[in-house]
């Protein structure tokens, strides 16, 4: 049984991520933002553990973490939460740019040098779901591309420093996914959403587990997704 620490299992792809592993009697560890949303959590993935704090305050996961008891030991840390708003460049505020790379980019940063250690002790394998704005940035997507770049070069760093511990890194970056957060994406766009034209949050799911349930000694380092025709 393996043990996973996930950010992001309330809804859309982390929610479909925590149900397949705990289906099959994984341990989950599921990070929620206060102890109302642990409750929540912990209702939806019956038998799920949680750990307590902010995503969207990096600089207070160390204090929140040493104040819980972390497992010893983490196959699986998983990053698929995050946040999104759109707007031109010309109207972004420091405001959504602060709030959009806290979430996005330095919480994955900060937690996973929280919990390094336990991954270290386990050989296990980071996970960070990225984004196709990850890899190219269109109109009024500047402040989420720029998070999802830095993710990007996070992993690559951290690939790169880990693989003497065994520690394996791997992005996942989805296309258009039919969730919540596209859903949004769609408003502030003026777009009419159909789920129906994107990736599920299964699909992507099933890539994730695809890259962790590899064997030791062979890893994904990226996997691209686009929904299919």
């Amino acid at each position: 049984m393996a043990t996973h620490v996930i950010t992001g299992a309330g809804s859309g792809i982390g929610a479909a991520v925590a149900r397949r592993l705990g289906e099959r009697g994984d341990e989950l560890w599921l990070w929620a933002r206060d102890a109302g949303r642990a409750r929540e959590l912990e209702k939806q993935h019956p038998g799920a553990r949680t750990l307590v704090g902010d995503l969207a305050e990096p600089e207070r996961l160390s204090w929140a973490l040493g104040h819980q008891s972390p497992p010893d030991r983490i196959d699986g840390l998983l990053h698929i939460a995050g946040v999104l708003e759109l707007g031109p460049v010309g109207e972004l505020t420091p405001a959504i740019w602060w709030a959009t790379l806290a979430a996005n980019l330095m919480a994955p940063a900060e937690l996973t040098r929280l919990l390094l250690p336990q991954v270290r002790a386990a050989r296990g394998h980071v996970v960070f779901v990225n984004s196709g704005a990850g890899l190219r940035a269109s109109a009024h997507w500047s402040a989420y591309a720029a998070s999802k770049h830095g993710l990007r070069a996070l992993a690559d760093s951290l690939r790169a420093e880990e693989a003497a511990h065994g520690v394996r890194v791997t992005t996942v970056y989805p296309g258009r996914t039919a969730t919540p957060m596209q859903e949004k994406a769609h408003r502030q766009e003026g777009a009419e959403y159909d789920p129906d034209r994107w990736l599920t949050a299964d699909a992507v799911a099933t890539t994730v587990l695809t890259a962790i349930d590899l064997p030791p000694g062979n890893e994904i380092t990226d996997l691209t997704l686009r929904p299919g025709g």
